[in-house]
């Protein structure tokens, strides 16, 4: 699967959770995090709950549960307690370290939920630990938070994106060496398409497997951005076709183009078509362009 758009819907607007699926994200984060004022985050486990545990509710996208930061362990009574359990992954916000994921994962064992932890990478000691989180068994994708990052530098936010540079680049670099996803911080102004577009551009350009979204107009504009050029499957088909005949042949070492291809090269020939399979999925969905209302 690929996580090209991680669309957030606040877990105490069971609406909005169940419009979710319409958007086409790949995957959908169901937030009792920043999207929930502390007073209202009983009700929203059991909203989240309540949708999770609706046979009707069947989503072809992975379903995701953004817990609390302090509260992680009241969050799974609420949510896989008693045959629940209904959700594919985990959002840890603010990961601080390796052990903080392990912990959470030795939570979701006790649970009987096993699932994968998307680590949200926001403050200055997650990007310092980077390497270390993205190195646990539980994670399963790096998330890079950039506003919550610069508040808790005290960077001042621009429209260039200088000043979180470095932890960006050092969150997608840290994923890639283990061998997980990464994905990029939230566009904050849902109504500028134009710069949602560039700026996703330039988050594939660094290695970014997706980009967090928090309405369903910018799903999308981050899968357009996302999708290959038709020069990029040609070299990609060539890639794999050539490494086909040379497994044939017994070769270990083959070319395309005059160029040597070797493994990084071929696994980028794969990500290439994954991600073309996906946007021809959506063209084929007819049903895939609800832009709903905003998220937060």
């Amino acid at each position: 699967m690929v996580r090209r758009s991680v669309l957030f819907s606040p877990g105490d607007r069971p609406e909005l959770m169940r419009k979710a699926p319409r958007t086409g994200a790949d995957t959908l984060v169901f937030d009792l995090e920043d999207a929930v004022a502390p007073a209202r985050k009983s009700e929203a486990r059991a909203a989240v709950r309540a949708v999770l545990d609706d046979p009707d509710f069947a989503p072809d996208a992975e379903v995701c549960v953004r817990l609390t930061g302090t509260e992680t362990y009241r969050d799974l009574e609420a949510l896989a307690d008693d045959g629940g359990g209904n959700f594919d992954a985990v959002m840890l916000p603010k990961a601080a370290s390796g052990e903080a994921v392990e912990d959470l994962g030795e939570q979701l064992r006790e649970h009987g939920c096993a699932v994968p932890v998307l680590a949200l990478v926001e403050t200055a000691r997650g990007v310092v630990n980077a390497v270390e989180i993205a190195d646990a068994a539980p994670t399963d994708a790096l998330a890079f938070g950039a506003e919550d990052l610069s508040a808790d530098v005290g960077a001042t936010r621009t429209a260039e994106g200088t000043e979180v540079l470095y932890a960006r680049q050092r969150v997608v670099t840290a994923a890639a060496a283990a061998g997980v996803d990464a994905v990029d911080t939230v566009y904050t102004d849902f109504e500028d398409e134009a710069g949602l577009r560039a700026e996703t551009r330039a988050a594939a350009g660094l290695g970014y497997d997706g980009k967090m979204a928090i309405h369903p107009a910018q799903v999308h504009a981050i899968h357009d951005a996302f999708a290959p050029a038709t020069e990029e499957v040609e070299w990609a088909w060539k890639v794999l076709d050539a490494r086909a005949a040379a497994d044939a042949d017994d070769r270990g070492v083959f070319a395309v183009d005059g160029e040597m291809v070797d493994a990084p090269l071929v696994a980028r020939a794969e990500r290439v078509l994954a991600y073309a399979r996906a946007a021809e999925d959506d063209r084929d969905e007819s049903d895939g362009d609800d832009r709903g209302e905003p998220e937060a």
